[in-house]
């Protein structure tokens, strides 16, 4: 079932990569800007953005992983509360203040036609729904798979049990009875953790999606893009951009602890986005226009859409799960520097938006 999974995510990120540019061309109703336009320099930052985005991804996303091997870094560490909060803060930031604004940008454009775009507030509803959507994929899937999980485990538990029962008929029902609390107590423990491991892989996949989602988007106008005063400002900001997200990802992915070819395919998936989508940008240059009535509308809705799963997911799913926790909630330190890392991974994201 996991790996059935995986292929849909697949197919769909696939889709989403290489579906998305054949979208976007169309006749242009604005006229393009042709000031500060020089291929062979703006080449330059492109491939320098490649690189170092990729690179910065690759690291992002696998320092949380190496918590295995890092005791620094493992999961019940406190450090690794203050990294996620950090990073959900960046996520958080990302959905408010990158991607939603882009997206009221794309669909209130004045290169759309007043009917109906400039009739109804599109952004918003896209992002609501784009929500709500989360939440519900979100609450069936965690119940799907808490549901099969846990019939399985009982198919297999009657089983043993019946098995057990043949070996130990000639035992004193006093035995039985002293153990029974025991063997109850471990079995509703055990059920915890394994509905704490399926909602982790569940949170981690959909907020793969909505990442890849406005990832692809910034490779492709980014790669597209002839301006090398638009390019050279973005490189840092994307980079220092996905190091962050690849970290709040990279503690989904770690907490959800699957397979070691499970975790190299979301891994890979996260690196390469962007700069798959870079590439693809180059190649679509002379053809791909930002300002045809297509791509506005194609990206404003994507980045709409990108904007709610990654707001639902920071707030529910990263920092409620979080802040709520336990552990957390009994330890004032903990407590004030998960806020401080919020704030922090908010504030930082927020300044990029000066030159991203």
């Amino acid at each position: 079932m996991a790996t059935f999974k995986q292929r849909k995510l697949l197919i769909t990120l696939f889709c989403i990569l290489f579906l998305l540019p054949s979208l976007v061309f169309g006749d242009c109703t604005c006229d393009s800007e042709d000031e500060g336009r020089d291929k062979h320099q703006a080449l330059k930052y492109k491939l320098a953005a490649f690189a170092s985005i990729l690179v910065a991804g690759a690291i992002g996303v696998c320092i949380p992983i190496l918590g295995k091997t890092i005791p620094a870094l493992h999961p019940e560490k406190e450090i690794f509360f203050w990294i996620k909060a950090f990073a959900a803060g960046v996520i958080l930031s990302t959905g408010f203040i990158h991607v939603l604004p882009d997206a009221f940008e794309n669909l209130t454009s004045p290169c759309l036609g007043e009917n109906p775009w400039g009739q109804f507030p599109f952004t918003g509803f896209v992002a609501m729904m784009s929500a709500i959507g989360t939440l519900m994929v979100d609450a069936f899937a965690t119940s799907y798979y808490n549901k099969s999980h846990f019939n399985n485990k009982a198919q297999l538990a009657t089983g043993d049990e019946e098995n057990a029962g043949e070996h130990e008929g000639h035992m004193h029902v006093h035995t039985h009875a002293t153990h029974g609390h025991s063997h109850g107590s471990a079995s509703l423990d055990q059920n915890l953790a394994s509905s704490n491991l399926l909602r982790h892989r569940v949170i981690s996949q959909v907020l793969e999606l909505g990442i890849v989602i406005h990832s692809v988007i910034i490779g492709i106008s980014l790669g597209a893009s002839e301006s090398p005063k638009t390019i050279k400002p973005l490189v840092a900001a994307l980079t220092f951009h996905q190091f962050f997200e690849g970290m709040g990802l990279g503690g989904c992915i770690s907490q959800a602890k699957f397979e070691y070819r499970a975790t190299a395919i979301m891994v890979l998936f996260f690196a390469l986005t962007t700069p798959v989508g870079i590439a693809i940008g180059i190649g679509i240059s002379n053809v791909y226009d930002e300002n045809s009535q297509n791509a506005l509308i194609v990206e404003g809705i994507l980045n709409a859409a990108s904007a709610g799963i990654l707001i639902y997911m920071a707030l529910v799913d990263l920092l409620a799960a979080d802040f709520m926790n336990p552990r957390m909630q009994r330890n004032l330190r903990l407590q004030i520097g998960a806020n401080v890392c919020l704030l922090l991974g908010a504030g930082c994201m927020s300044l990029l938006a000066k030159w991203a």
